[in-house]
Parts: C-alpha cells; structure tokens; sequence
C-alpha cells in the first residue's frame, strides 16, 4: 500500500514528529474505509472551521481530488495524486504557483494530505507494461480516508448545531409575536394588570440581543421569553376563569329564580290590545317597594321591579324603531332590537353575550338603548358595555340610575322647552 511507505520530505521540509505521526495514523485506520470522494469532500466544508481550513485551501482539495480518478476512494486501489503545478492551477481556478504552495501546505498542516516526494521532487508514477500505477509520487489522499469518520461526526454535529439555532430563532420569533399581540389584547380589552410594566420588561428582553448571538445566548433568551408568554397567559385565562364563574353562578341562580316565579318573557296576550305599553315583568309583582332584585350577590340582575317596558322607552324612544315591524311590545322586542342596535353600534358578539351573560338579557339591551341615546358622548359603545358587565358581575351596577338620568334630562328639555313656546 502506498501509503505505508514512508518517505521524508524533500529538499529544505525538515522531518518532524508530527509529520511521523500523521503518516502512522493513516496507515492503521486505512483497512475496509471507503468513502464516495465527493461527499467526504462536502463534510470537510460543513467542519472547515474545526478543521482550521480556509475556503481557499478547499479549493486546492477539490482540485486534488479531481485527478482521483474514482469517486470512490478505498485503500485497495492508490491514494496518490501527481498532477502538475500548471495542471493543478487550471483546476484551482487559475491559483498561482506561490498560492498553491502556501494553501498545499496548510491542508497537510491540517492532516489531511500528505507529501509523498519522490527522489528529485518531482510529481510522477511508475506504471507497468498493462499501464498501471506500479509507484507514485505526489500527494496521498489517505490522511483525509483515515479522518473520514472523525471528519463526517465534526460535520453532522456542526449541523445539527445549525438546525438548532435556526429552530430558536424560529420559537423567538413566535413566542415575540404571541407576547406582543397578548399585551395588546389585554389592553385593548381593559384586562386588570401591570401590562405596561410587562411589556417594558419584554422590550428590555429584546434589547439585550447581540447582533451575532450565539446559541446558548438564544437559548436563554428563549426560556425567559417563554416564562413571560405563560405569566401573560395565566393571567388572560385567571380574567376568563372569573368571567366564567360569574356567568355561571349567574345562570344557576337565574335557574332557581325561574323555578320560583316561572319567570320568562311575556307572550302576545300579555299585552293589552289599547297600546298601552307593556308591564314589568311577572317576577316584580312580588317586589312591590321599587327595589332592584338581584339574581344572585355578585352577577346578572334582572330589571328592577320599579322599572317597567313603558319606563324604560320612555327614556330610550330611539331603540323602538329597531323592534319586530319597528316597535317594542315586549321585553323580547325589546332583547332582539338590543341585539340589532348592539350590531349598529360596532359591539362585537363575544363582548354582547358577555354582557347577557353577566347582567341578563334584557339589561343589556337597557344599557345599549342608553349608549343610542347618548349619541356622541360615548366614544367605543363595546368598552362601555364591558366596563359595565364587569360592574354588574360585582353587584356594582343598575340600569335604574341610567335611566331615570335620562328620564329626569328629557323633563327638563321638555320643561324648557314649554317655557319659551308663546301661549
């Protein structure tokens, strides 16, 4: 085998134990390797960097492996290759002698060629009378045959380290676009919390990026990153949790109220056929005083026994010419013109059964009949309605006020308006 001889540099190249050792290690992992040149030679790219080989000196080797003349290199046939140094700068891409010398001896600096000099230094074979390669000299291959498992795991790693890095920037990214749409859904939404101190704290995250970060700098980022988004999340689902409750503490309380009273919207034959305009509803018969009943101690009220249909139209005429055939009969007409107006006035569907939800029904559509007739003096009619389902689900509000407000500004236009009108 070839690359069993031993041979010594020539000229001034002093011998070196290094370069001993080098020739000894490729003599003893050369038996049964064989590896496709081509793809060995693409491993040494991926792992140049732990191999101390510059892109120049790659090139030399591509070259060198060139006048390999299989693709598949094995010690069973010769790992020596004479070119030229014309020939070898043609396929180095027109590399100048001087170059070439430098880069030839950094890929045998690197361990993966070696010199195999013949006795005048010059670069030939010896062939037989068939044309075979009897004996070469030149440049053995068989270092970069030896190293080819060491070379090839250098590179797997080395890829995997890339798909790594590529995967956290990828998770940064959405985890980044998560927080910052949770923070301003929180604070669209008016969510109790410190939201901008949370979204201070993740700009002060992202302004310690480098502008190279290595992968444990973004590993670390990631993790903090992550612990934000759950914090965010935890809270959003705590604000649901206690929005759920509420509702449903309302509605099994509602239940046990209907189970009592048979409570329910008033039918057709409710209704006195002379226009008169309808009465509260069947459950305020037993709250005679004018108090507003409650459905339960924190959520959903039912209207006040001191407010009847004709009371609150009174105060809110406007929402009458969205009823079934435009007018209001009946606390269901006044529910489904409620429904239609919430949708005149941009309230979107999650924030309008909410609303039902946390103050009932028919005090919602109360409370956009009152955000109609204020006209321009509310600004965002779906903020005012959440505001005021969060102050219901309390047991801190009462459409009564609101109304008798507007009830009490109406007389007083009318009133004005009588005195300035001429007898």
């Amino acid at each position: 085998m070839d690359a069993a001889c031993l041979t010594t540099p020539f000229g001034r190249r002093a011998m070196t134990l290094a370069l001993l050792t080098k020739h000894r290690q490729a003599e003893k992992a050369l038996p049964d390797i064989k590896r496709n040149k081509w793809k060995l030679f693409r491993a040494v790219c991926e792992a140049r960097n732990d191999l101390d080989v510059s892109d120049r000196s790659l090139t030399v080797l591509d070259a060198l492996l060139s006048f390999y003349p299989s693709d598949e290199l094995s010690a069973s046939n010769s790992m020596i290759v004479f070119p030229s140094n014309a020939q070898l700068s043609i396929r180095a891409r027109g590399m100048t002698a001087a170059t070439l010398r430098r880069h030839l001896a950094a890929l045998v600096e690197a361990g993966l060629i070696l010199r195999k000099d013949s006795p005048n230094g010059k670069r030939f074979a010896r062939r037989s009378s068939t044309g075979d390669v009897n004996e070469a000299f030149g440049f053995s291959l068989a270092p970069l045959l030896s190293r080819a498992q060491e070379i090839e795991a250098i590179a797997g790693r080395i890829a995997a380290d890339r798909e790594l890095l590529h995967s956290t920037r990828e998770k940064i990214s959405l985890c980044r676009r998560e927080i910052t749409k949770l923070i301003s859904l929180a604070q669209e939404e008016t969510i109790a919390g410190d939201w901008d101190a949370l979204h201070d704290g993740f700009r002060s995250l992202l302004s310690c990026i480098p502008r190279n970060p290595l992968l444990d700098q973004l590993q670390v980022l990631l993790m903090r990153l992550t612990q934000l988004r759950e914090r965010i999340i935890n809270q959003l689902e705590e604000h649901n949790n206690s929005l759920n409750m509420c509702a449903n503490e309302s509605q099994n309380e509602r239940h046990i109220e209907d189970s009592k009273t048979h409570y329910g919207f008033e039918s057709e034959g409710d209704y006195e056929t002379s226009g008169r305009a309808a009465s509260p509803p069947r459950n305020q018969a037993d709250d005679r005083g004018g108090s507003q009943k409650k459905s339960h101690r924190g959520g959903q009220s039912v209207v006040p026994s001191s407010l009847s249909l004709d009371t609150v139209l009174r105060a809110c005429p406007e929402i009458k010419h969205y009823g079934p055939g435009g007018s209001v009969k009946s606390w269901r007409d006044l529910v489904m013109a409620g429904s239609i107006l919430g949708s005149m006035l941009q309230i979107n569907q999650l924030g309008f059964k909410a609303a039902c939800r946390s103050m009932g029904p028919e005090n919602t559509a109360i409370v956009i009949a009152y955000i109609y007739e204020r006209g321009g003096d509310i600004q965002s009619a779906g903020a005012y309605l959440k505001d005021l389902s969060r102050r219901a689900c309390a047991g801190q509000f009462s459409v009564a006020p609101m109304l008798l407000s507007l009830l009490r500004a109406r007389s007083g236009t009318e009133s004005s308006q009588r005195s300035i009108m001429p007898n």
